[in-house]
């Protein structure tokens, strides 16, 4: 089998759209499923995507989207993971692209493409091309982010990554987006893959605990074994030097406040040496100015 849609839902009414967005697309080179968690709590009602030969449903009860995620993953059959929430959709042709990029890209880890979004009421808000692919760890731990709707894991480098964290919530897909990253490669392909819905109305993220929830994940991937190194082969250029500079620097403060003081020098040491030569370029100090964070309610993802 090809890939596995896995959708966790608390019972939102947009859920059959997200299933159908799957159901529908016309795609013949492989088999594919589609794994409902439902994690509301309570009975789904009764709608005809339940009845389709594609279709599995599986009950997780208020347990949160990463068991949710984690329980879906645990009984897919796909070669690849497909993580779509409730309220987004796969765009028509999606899946042809997803076996088009398998088929260049094999020895991918992930394969990802463009996505657009949209507002609370529907209205398209912007489209996004991000183009950075292969090593990407640099471009994630200084804030990227690629969004799993509309991108494929393999399922080896799922379990290898060591899949979604349930102590993160609200970036617990940028947490294993780094962790993914930290092994494996990254494909892209620039067709629109897949359609985000953004905004706090509805919406069942924390949002006032991400900025705390992004840190942890962050200091998860600066402490793992080989981490330094790769982001030296994935730093491309001054610019990204110095985006992981200021990433290094945020912890030695933020593990300099909590008296982690063996730590926090560790990391002052490491953003001077990713500085290196690179601080006499315009470009390095550009990269070092730019912001580090998770996204805010409303907020556009940021555009490489």
């Amino acid at each position: 089998m090809f890939s596995s849609s896995i959708i966790p839902t608390i019972n939102r009414p947009t859920l059959s759209r997200a299933v159908w967005s799957v159901l529908s697309q016309e795609f013949e080179a492989a088999a594919f499923e589609v794994i409902v968690v439902n994690d509301s709590g309570q009975p789904l009602p009764d709608a005809e995507w339940q009845h389709s030969q594609r279709v599995r449903v599986v009950h997780t009860n208020r347990r949160e989207r990463s068991v949710a995620r984690n329980t879906g993953a645990a009984i897919a059959k796909g070669r690849y993971f497909h993580f779509l929430d409730d309220d987004d959709v796969l765009l028509p042709g999606a899946l042809q692209a997803f076996w088009n990029l398998s088929q260049e890209a094999q020895d991918a880890a992930w394969l990802y493409g463009s996505y657009r979004t949209v507002g609370n009421d529907g209205h398209p808000l912007a489209e996004f091309h991000p183009g950075i692919q292969g090593n990407i760890f640099a471009p994630l731990v200084s804030g990227e982010a690629i969004p799993f709707q509309a991108s494929l894991v393999r399922h080896d480098a799922f379990y290898t990554a060591g899949t979604f964290d349930p102590l993160i919530t609200g970036v617990e897909d940028r947490d294993l987006a780094r962790r993914i990253a930290l092994r494996g490669s990254v494909a892209y392909t620039p067709v629109v893959l897949a359609q985000i819905r953004i905004g706090e109305q509805g919406s069942t993220t924390a949002w006032g605990s991400l900025a705390d929830d992004d840190r942890w994940g962050r200091e998860k991937a600066l402490r793992s074994p080989g981490a330094f190194g790769r982001l030296r082969s994935s730093a491309s250029s001054a610019y990204w030097h110095g985006r992981v500079s200021r990433a290094y620097c945020a912890s030695s403060v933020w593990n300099l406040r909590r008296k982690h003081l063996l730590t926090a020098a560790s990391r002052a040491s490491a953003a001077l040496a990713f500085g290196g030569w690179h601080v006499v370029e315009p470009a390095f100090w550009n990269g070092l100015r730019t912001k580090i964070g998770p996204p805010r309610s409303g907020e556009r993802p940021e555009q490489n």
